[in-house]
């Protein structure tokens, strides 16, 4: 079982219907999370330590980095306000 929380990208909500249609088809995002995904982040898991409340799971958090950093966000400030982007 993991430590981590779970990447629910599929998990329908009231508004929007899903995650899925918050990004346009041809969105950055759609590809910088298939690119992570196919990555073999074992050892960032394995290095948890597992105290305290459940975190993010390293792939959600690696391609925020990399979205952000793609986007011209270097600032942890930047990158929390593109999660937020409706483009």
């Amino acid at each position: 079982m993991s430590h981590f929380r779970p990447i629910l990208r599929d998990v329908d909500f009231l508004l929007p219907p899903s995650v899925q249609d918050w990004l346009p088809e041809g969105h950055l995002a759609r590809d910088v999370v298939e690119v992570v995904e196919g990555l073999d982040l074992s050892e960032l898991e394995r290095a948890y330590a597992g105290r305290g409340s459940p975190p993010y799971h390293p792939a959600t958090l690696l391609s925020l980095l990399i979205d952000g950093y793609a986007t011209g966000g270097f600032s942890s400030r930047k990158i929390e306000r593109a999660t937020y982007d409706s483009s």
